[in-house]
């Protein structure tokens, strides 16, 4: 089990649970906006799915430089259920939303596109950003659109709005930054005005470590949620005095006791896009066959392979080891509840029922007290789940890894 560090105890910082990529599927009145999203993924039923069932109390929604979303924010405050905050942000009940955008950009000359995340401190900057991006994007109204800006043009003006830049699962091969776009962040933006990364579902922070232009940033770890159930797959726990966007700010800057002090994520094997794969004879290519990879498939010598995240990696590293700053939190590798073999939703609607959240349920619900409401099997699970001591197989190719039943 992961131990996070100790309070700072010259000041009232606690650590909160914080999930900051969630996508919107669709606006209230049904607009889409992720079209890949669930549709009952709206603004109002995310804060309630993760302020009620799943325990997060700082949750960032990064579709929020859609018009048609800023009309749902706005009316949620209006109603009086949610209002803002004065560190920034938007609160419902206990759970605090910081108000994010992710957009797709491609530098001259690179082969692929990449996603970054943006947040802003309140709602009136958010939409002045969307004025700004509606002469660079062809549909400000949906999700993750490309803008047809330069990357670090986009960056000064984020910077310039007090905004927080952070490149989104930047290992995939799919829109990551290092996975999709370039060998080097430095290529594409100025390091300075970057806030922090986002490792994604197929890495984790001792892989991110063979790359030492990273070594001076915090790490996130999030969902990248496109469905309510899928809200808290990753995520992290952040000590701060409060959940706002001035003390997030503070967090990745580790300033004033404030820092990321534990990411919580799946182990990079469950990831869909952890090693190789290969789509002419759909295999995930394992340790021997890579190491003979070259422009073919070992098995089958199709052209025909999407290259994982731990590949990718090793391909454009510049350490032998990887190397973890002082700074760097512990990565918990756990499993959600979701992915545990025999845990349906019967079974864990009476473990909220029991414990209240799933947070609840992950951290503090004893195996005693679990197994008076599921027995002990799949308490024993939960458990395990909770300690990353699952067996595995790894996913590739856009196929999420599994736990092995036993």
């Amino acid at each position: 089990m992961c131990h996070s560090e100790q309070l700072n105890k010259t000041a009232e910082l606690h650590e909160f649970y914080s999930d900051l990529h969630i996508h919107i599927g669709r606006t209230k009145n049904g607009q889409a906006v992720k079209i890949s999203g669930s549709r009952n993924l709206t603004f109002e039923n995310i804060a309630k799915e993760a302020a009620l069932r799943k325990g997060i109390e700082m949750i960032g929604i990064i579709d929020c430089h859609s018009p048609f979303v800023q009309d749902d924010i706005m009316t949620c405050l209006d109603s009086g259920i949610m209002k803002e905050i004065e560190g920034g942000g938007i609160a419902y009940q206990d759970t605090v939303i910081l108000l994010g955008s992710e957009i797709e950009i491609r530098n001259t000359g690179a082969k692929g596109a990449a996603h970054v995340l943006t947040y802003f401190r309140d709602l009136d900057t958010m939409q002045d950003f969307t004025r700004w991006m509606t002469r660079y994007m062809k549909n400000v109204g949906l999700s993750s659109q490309r803008i047809y800006v330069q990357p670090r043009e986009l960056q000064q003006e984020i910077i310039d709005r007090g905004g927080i830049l952070i490149p989104a699962h930047v290992f995939t091969p799919h829109k990551g930054l290092y996975g999709s776009m370039s060998r080097k962040m430095s290529d594409v933006f100025d390091l300075r005005g970057i806030a922090g990364i986002e490792l994604g579902l197929s890495a984790d922070s001792s892989m991110a470590g063979y790359l030492s232009e990273l070594d001076g940033y915090s790490f996130l770890t999030n969902s990248d949620a496109h469905s309510l159930g899928k809200i808290g797959r990753e995520y992290n726990k952040i000590r701060m005095l409060n959940p706002s966007f001035d003390e997030f700010r503070l967090a990745l800057e580790r300033k004033a006791g404030r820092q990321v002090t534990a990411n919580y994520g799946l182990d990079p094997r469950l990831g869909k896009y952890h090693r190789t794969f290969c789509s002419g004879c759909n295999s995930i290519l394992d340790d021997e066959a890579v190491v003979s990879l070259a422009d073919r498939c070992p098995y089958c010598g199709s052209i025909k392979m999407v290259q994982g995240v731990f590949d990718r990696i090793m391909s454009i590293a510049d350490r032998e080891e990887p190397f973890l700053p002082i700074h760097r939190p512990p990565y918990c590798y756990q499993v959600p509840l979701e992915f545990i073999p025999g845990l349906g939703k019967a079974s864990i609607l009476k473990l909220l029922e029991a414990f209240g959240t799933e947070m609840a349920i992950l951290h503090r619900a004893s195996e005693q007290d679990i197994a008076s409401v599921v027995g002990e099997v799949l308490a024993h699970r939960i458990v395990m789940a909770r300690n990353g001591t699952l067996e595995l197989s790894s996913g590739g190719g856009g196929v999420y890894g599994k736990v092995v039943r036993k």
